[in-house]
């Protein structure tokens, strides 16, 4: 249970700029969309799908790392992984049962299956984008477990795009659409106000020594 007047003691030590960008930027934060990404080999790509996530309004990234496992290049990420919570599997199994447990749909992205294209993709039923590795795509467990296959529309002689373009398009399309529903995709107040305090831990660099001295006064 979090002590909200704590946080109402903790923001006083943010500036009003950063208190403001944190409500503007949680009214926006959604879990109605997540993506996972299956044993992306090249850092910069899991990096840059984790900066799209963020600013395309997803809160939570799914990383499997079965065969792969690096740390996130911050760099590239631009911060993006404080602000997105990123949740790590061993293996594609344990991702799957997760994200099925908490009602998403799993969605394959992939340029060799017409289940779906893009611009035909329902928005309104809760779903997670699996992208696979940069050679070989998807794994056949993803493939088999898939509720729905997702492909963008190329007309050029190249069959795919880089899993990190491919992540953006396709986000920035579907949270887009879903803003034109009357569907409430925003985060319950009870994950607001977490957030709040998260991201507040990940600012305040002296946060032990105040939380310590506000339960001691």
């Amino acid at each position: 249970m979090i002590d909200l007047k704590l946080l109402g003691h903790l923001e006083t030590f943010l500036t009003e700029a950063r208190k403001e960008k944190f409500e503007k930027v949680l009214a926006q934060r959604t879990k109605h969309f997540t993506v996972a990404t299956e044993d992306v080999y090249q850092l910069h790509n899991t990096s840059a799908v984790i900066r799209s996530c963020d600013i395309f309004g997803i809160q939570e990234v799914n990383i499997v790392e079965e065969r792969n496992s690096k740390r996130i290049d911050r760099e590239i990420a631009m911060g993006a992984q404080k602000w997105v919570d990123l949740n790590r599997f061993h293996t594609v199994k344990d991702c799957i049962a997760d994200l099925k447990q908490k009602g998403y749909q799993i969605v394959a992205t992939t340029p060799h299956n017409n289940d779906c294209e893009l611009h035909e993709f329902d928005v309104t039923k809760k779903s997670c984008f699996f992208f696979g590795r940069e050679t070989e795509g998807l794994s056949e467990e993803v493939l088999n477990a898939a509720d729905c296959y997702l492909k963008i529309p190329m007309v050029g002689f190249t069959e795919s795009l880089n899993i990190s373009v491919s992540a953006a398009i396709i986000l920035q399309h579907v949270t887009t659409k879903l803003k034109q529903t009357n569907i409430d995709c925003r985060l319950t107040e009870a994950e607001l106000v977490e957030k709040r305090l998260d991201w507040i831990k990940k600012t305040i660099k002296s946060y032990d020594e105040i939380v310590s001295r506000y339960y001691s006064e």
